[in-house]
C-alpha cells in the first residue's frame, strides 16, 4: 500500500494527562491526538512520538509521525494543523505539520533533545506559574549551583539520578551536552540537552542542583553521586510540573545532489 507520512511538532499542558502514552487507566496525550487523527482518516492511523513524558510534564516541542494511504490525504499540511486542533482540547496544540520522508522516524532518528525546567525561588509562589514550575520558597546559593551544573556534562552513567522504570535498561549511559541555569528575576531556569534521557532523570538532575543550592550538598559532591551509580546516593527528584520538552533535535539530511529529473 502507497502510504504517506507526516511530521507533527505538537505542545501541551501534562497538568491533567498520566503521560504521553496511551494508558491503560487515565489519559494520555497519545490518545488525545490519535482520537483526532480518527475523526480526518479512516486509517485511524498510530502517533508514533520522539519522546514519552511523564505523568504531568509538559511539552512545548514533542515531535511525532504518523501514516496514511494516500488516498486519504486531501488537505494540505496547513489544514491539516487547523483540522486536527478544531478536534483536539484547548491544553494539546498541534503546532506544525509537514509531510515527511518515508524513512523518517520521530523516535529512531531523535539525535538529542532539550528540556527546561523552572523554579520560582521565593517565599510567595507567583500563582500564575503554579502548574509549570517548581516553587522553593527557601534562598539558593546560585554560585554553588553554577559550580555543580557542568559536572553533569558529558558521558556518564546516570543511574544515580535515575529512577527505577521497572523493566531492566541495556544501559544507563547517557552523554549531557549542556546543563546550566539562569534567572530572571525569581524565575529559575534549567537547561539541559542530551543524547536521550533515563527514567526521571532530567528531574534528578534538577533536584540535585537545587539541593546543593540550600546547601545539602557540596557542589563537587556530584562527581561521586556519579561514580556511585546509587540512585540513593543523589538528590531527590524534583517535582513533574516544572518540567518541558522543549525542544528534539534531529542531523540535517545531505542536500540533493544532480539535476531534476
Amino acid at each position: 500500500m502507497d502510504l504517506l507520512k507526516f511530521k507533527l511538532t505538537i505542545a501541551y499542558d501534562g497538568t491533567h494527562y498520566e503521560g504521553w502514552q496511551v494508558q491503560k487507566t487515565g489519559t494520555g496525550v497519545q490518545e488525545k491526538i490519535e482520537d483526532a487523527l480518527a475523526k480526518l482518516f479512516p486509517s485511524r492511523p498510530r502517533v508514533h512520538s520522539s519522546s514519552r513524558t511523564d505523568t504531568g510534564v509538559h511539552a512545548l516541542g514533542m515531535v511525532a509521525h504518523f501514516e496514511i494511504p494516500r488516498p486519504e490525504c486531501r488537505m494540505a499540511p496547513r489544514k491539516l494543523v487547523l483540522a486536527l486542533n478544531a478536534w483536539l482540547p484547548e491544553d494539546v496544540r498541534v503546532l506544525s505539520a509537514a509531510r515527511a520522508p518515508q524513512d523518517f522516524h520521530a523516535r529512531f532518528q531523535a539525535a538529542g533533545k532539550q528540556y527546561r525546567y523552572s523554579v520560582w525561588n521565593h517565599a510567595v509562589m507567583n500563582p500564575l506559574i503554579r502548574h509549570t514550575a517548581w516553587h522553593v520558597p527557601r534562598p539558593l546559593d546560585l554560585c554553588a549551583m553554577d559550580t555543580a551544573a557542568p559536572f553533569f556534562v558529558g558521558r556518564h552513567d546516570f543511574q544515580s539520578f535515575a529512577a527505577n522504570p521497572g523493566y531492566a535498561k541495556a544501559s544507563t549511559v547517557r552523554t549531557v551536552t549542556r546543563c546550566d541555569l539562569t534567572r530572571r528575576g525569581r524565575l529559575l531556569t534549567f537547561v539541559i540537552e542530551g543524547d536521550g534521557f533515563l527514567y526521571k532523570m532530567c528531574r534528578g538532575i534538577v533536584g540535585t542542583l537545587v539541593q546543593v543550592g540550600l546547601g545539602k550538598f557540596p557542589a563537587d559532591e556530584v562527581k561521586r553521586m556519579l561514580a556511585q551509580k546509587d540512585r540513593r546516593v543523589a538528590g531527590m527528584t524534583a517535582p513533574a510540573h516544572g518540567l518541558v520538552l522543549w525542544k528534539v533535535f534531529y542531523a540535517r539530511r545531505p542536500a540533493r545532489t544532480g539535476n531534476p529529473p
